[in-house]
């Protein structure tokens, strides 16, 4: 018996009406003269029904929702049948709507996603870190009500994605999230490598991003903060009448003079320390925020002597644990409100977070004062300096600025 006959038909039953007028729709296979079919769990209303095409003609979410539900029907029905020629199995029409419905045949994107985030999870501190799982269950949650909203129901099969609902899932993103473009393509990034899970398991064979990847995928270019060397002394030598601002005070300093991130001052141990045959005392490190390529950057990082009177200030501090870290970090949120506070009392009308001491390192402490960009990318653990590029066009942006006002004076 020949095998690679199919037939596919979606039609309507005028004589099994639902209470609301509307006509169930079905579908029926023919395989070599063989027939059967199955109630797909859908309805419309009767004159919108396209008996020719198999679809309906209406325009609005539902009829188009219909369609592409029975458009994603077609599709995984056709790659059912042909991976049973493949692997030379009897086909059936039976058969067919028995993988096409069937739980196990089905793997479904909401799911899909929150499987994956699990498995991710445990390996944080190996392959990922709190941040990036967190920003992965928050597309997971977006993703959730976005399906819910668009298909009017909990979950999906991946064939029954389409541009429309990536469409709208980016409009939920930007809208009812409020995310900036940079935001945005790191969660649809996330969207993306469930969807290349889909791919590479078979659970999908088509693109649903196609023809969307510029648009969301588009990195603007964001002007980081970063103090001026006036501002930076005002915090140097404001001297603040409570222990907490102090330290804080100290710790945001230490920053600005290595340029470490929060995770890496945080991490900071006496065994990260070493002298050079000269004497000089360096920070040799591996970061803790790990690439891409799932590979760890080291920072190499010569200490100025602000940096070493703030270590020596606080060595031993913890008594019990010699290997405890160099300095008794606070939370980085904690650290966050106090400089607040610290930026009012030193009249700085900047955003003052943790992270602007490593821009400051960047720009005012190093590339300012004509440290190469090579060491530089060096000293922050880039993994090239193309990344370090980005802050040496900052600090041309702001010298232009800073000509401005000169050029005004000699007109």
């Amino acid at each position: 018996m020949k095998q690679d006959s199919m037939k596919v038909l979606f039609f309507i039953r005028k004589s099994r009406l639902k209470k609301n007028g509307e006509a169930p729709v079905f579908l029926r296979i023919t395989i070599n003269g063989q027939q059967d079919e199955i109630r797909i769990q859908r309805s419309v209303p009767i004159h919108l029904w396209n008996n020719l095409k198999g679809c309906s003609k209406g325009k609005d979410r539902v009829s188009l929702e219909l369609n592409s539900y029975i458009e994603a029907l077609k599709v995984r029905l056709y790659q059912i049948h042909k991976e049973l020629l493949c692997r030379d199995a009897l086909i059936t029409p039976r058969n067919m709507l028995v993988k096409l419905f069937s739980k196990e045949e089905r793997h479904l994107v909401v799911e899909t996603m929150k499987k994956c985030i699990d498995d991710w999870r445990s390996l944080i501190g190996q392959e990922y870190q709190p941040s990036t799982i967190s920003r992965y269950d928050n597309c997971y949650e977006s993703l959730k009500t976005v399906v819910k909203e668009f298909y009017k129901k909990e979950d999906i099969t991946f064939y029954e994605l389409n541009g429309e609902f990536i469409d709208t899932f980016e409009m939920h993103l930007r809208t009812e999230r409020k995310l900036s473009q940079n935001t945005l393509t790191k969660y649809m990034s996330c969207f993306r490598k469930v969807l290349g899970i889909a791919r590479d398991n078979g659970w999908l064979n088509f693109d649903p991003l196609v023809g969307k990847r510029k648009r969301l995928f588009k990195k603007e270019e964001t002007c980081p903060t970063f103090l001026t060397l006036d501002e930076l002394q005002r915090i140097m030598e404001k001297e603040f009448s409570t222990a907490r601002l102090n330290h804080v005070k100290d710790f945001f300093l230490f920053c600005c003079f290595t340029g470490l991130s929060y995770i890496d001052v945080s991490t900071l141990r006496p065994i990260h320390l070493y002298r050079d045959n000269n004497g000089k005392l360096w920070i040799h490190k591996s970061r803790v925020k790990i690439t891409t390529n799932k590979e760890t950057c080291t920072s190499n990082v010569p200490l100025l002597l602000p940096a070493i009177a703030i270590l020596e200030k606080y060595k031993g501090w913890n008594e019990k644990d010699p290997d405890a870290p160099c300095l008794p970090i606070p939370s980085n949120q904690k650290m966050n409100e106090y400089l607040k506070e610290i930026a009012t009392l030193c009249n700085i009308k900047k955003r003052l977070t943790v992270h602007v001491s490593r821009h400051t390192f960047a720009t005012t402490v190093t590339l300012a004062n004509h440290v190469a960009i090579q060491n530089v990318s060096k000293m922050l653990g880039h993994s090239s300096t193309r990344m370090t590029q980005h802050y040496a066009r900052v600090l041309d942006n702001s010298i232009m600025e800073d000509m401005k006002g000169v050029a005004g004076v000699f007109r």
